[in-house]
């Protein structure tokens, strides 16, 4: 799976739990805020990719597909500290041309996330 650049750029990478896109991001200067901390943008970031992930796993059997995000709500559930995040998406909806996806972060424990998304994507086929 191709994932979008600024999955690079926040350090992603995918684990498949269950033959789901799980996507884990590693705590690092390049996405910390206050010293110690996770920040928000980071989180928000990681949250659309992972919804990005979610639909492209989903879309990849009907063939090629565009994906853009057209708007993120985030909810900041937690302070994110300086452990591995991990995120997936979850399709609520999938549509012809467009797709409702929730996502949730979370770092030691899945049941305690620091944060949740839910986002619209506009889906080009062909």
């Amino acid at each position: 799976m191709v994932l979008p650049p600024y999955a690079e750029l926040l350090g992603c990478s995918i684990d498949w739990v269950a033959g789901v896109p799980e996507l884990v991001m590693p705590f690092g200067d390049h996405v910390m805020g206050w010293p110690g901390l996770l920040q928000g943008g980071a989180i928000a970031g990681l949250l659309e990719v992972a919804g990005i992930a979610a639909l492209t796993h989903r879309l990849s059997q009907e063939g090629a597909a565009r994906i853009k995000p057209v708007t993120v709500t985030t909810d900041y559930l937690r302070t994110g500290r300086d452990y591995p995040t991990r995120a997936v998406g979850i399709i609520l909806r999938l549509g012809q041309r467009v797709a409702n996806v929730e996502a949730t972060a979370w770092q030691d424990d899945r049941d305690r996330p620091i944060a949740t998304a839910r986002m619209n994507y506009r889906i080009l086929r062909g």
